[in-house]
């Protein structure tokens, strides 16, 4: 028996019980978490953005030991730490074959299966692969990656959502060069690793934007050289802010239509606009055919910030341990599991950056 936060039903509360976790089976690793972060996305999860076979334990950014591991297991052993990778690439299917890996079509195939059970016996399914709202969890071998050396196991929880996803849109996806001005929308827990990500690309100007005042101090700490609050006028006031030309990149977090516009209207012409944000399908963009021909903007959506875990994972470790990237300013609150449903709220409020759930 661990305790879990599971999701009963689409659009249910969560329920903290008691879950039964089987033994790990050939191929499988069971890990002890030592924390997991609360992310949006689980958010979408739990509303129905995003849609998975439920009931399901929901977390999907975490870190932890290997308690134990199935037959044929060989790259990690009991008692190594390890970082929860919710996106493995199969290796076979035509996006690994071309070396999207991100964009692997059989990434999520394990949120179908059973991962535990209820002690009434109601079958459980594993949220985003990994389950990491719970004390423990059993996942496929190659769900887990060996945590960084010289990292703490709870600051390490970051690297498998946020941290990837912030460092990817900035080096993958906008391909922010030196001496760019880049402007972020939305400065929650992957917000706020796009700021960073931006200041280590060599960024000469980067600009938040959050619809809350009271990020501004977060948003400084984590490299912003300007704060904006989001209102109707936001392209216009990043034009002013940069020579009134709009920025080189925009990086939107929020997922929403309105956000997304703005995000493509606040850069220059030429500009670039990565789409990390997850919105639902009434978010709705609108442009037309001129303003596309005459901007020449780029619009592009970002995928787990289009990152290879395995290449990209000691490249952010030297970042860290180099003191370039700093992980504890990103989380402002560290809660038990308990603690996730009030973090849901602060989250849907525009609080704070990334709720940790400490074990």
């Amino acid at each position: 028996m661990v305790r879990a936060a599971v999701l009963p039903a689409v659009g249910a509360p969560l329920e903290i019980t008691d879950i039964v976790l089987p033994e790990p089976a050939p191929g499988r690793v069971r890990v002890r978490l030592a924390a997991a972060g609360v992310c949006h996305s689980d958010l979408s999860l739990s509303n129905g953005t995003m849609r998975v076979p439920v009931p399901a334990v929901l977390g999907h950014e975490g870190a932890g030991t290997v308690v134990a591991v199935g037959e044929g297991v060989s790259h990690v052993a009991p008692g190594d730490g390890v970082v929860l990778n919710w996106a493995p690439s199969c290796g076979s299917c035509h996006h690994c074959g071309i070396g999207e890996v991100w964009l692997c079509v059989n990434a999520l195939a394990g949120a179908a299966g059973l991962h535990a059970r209820t002690a009434d016996g109601t079958d459980l399914h594993p949220g985003l692969n990994v389950a990491a709202f719970a004390e423990e969890t059993v996942v496929a071998g190659n769900c887990v990656l060996p945590a960084p050396d010289g990292i703490p196991l709870t600051d390490a929880a970051l690297l498998g959502c946020a941290v990837l996803t912030g460092y990817g849109a900035v080096h993958h996806s906008a391909r922010v060069r030196a001496g760019e001005s880049v402007v972020v929308f939305g400065i929650g827990g992957v917000g706020l690793a796009v700021l960073q990500s931006a200041r280590i690309a060599g960024a000469s100007q980067v600009i938040a934007v959050d619809v809350s005042a009271e990020k501004e101090e977060l948003a400084r700490r984590a490299g912003a050289t300007d704060f904006v609050i989001a209102s109707e006028t936001t392209p216009r006031d990043i034009r002013k802010l940069t020579g009134g030309q709009g920025a080189d990149v925009a990086v939107e977090c929020v997922g929403r239509a309105a956000t997304i516009r703005s995000a493509w209207e606040s850069t220059r012409r030429g500009g670039r606009t990565t789409v990390v944000g997850i919105g639902g399908k009434d978010q709705q963009v609108t442009f037309n055919a001129l303003e596309i021909f005459h901007w020449g903007r780029t619009l592009t959506g970002c995928v787990y910030g289009n990152s290879d875990p395995a290449r990209d994972l000691p490249v952010l470790a030297d970042h860290i341990r180099e003191g370039r990237f700093d992980l504890s300013m990103m989380v402002t609150e560290r809660i038990g599991l308990d603690g996730i449903p009030a973090a849901f709220e602060h989250m849907i409020a525009g609080k704070g950056g990334r709720a940790l759930v400490v074990f």
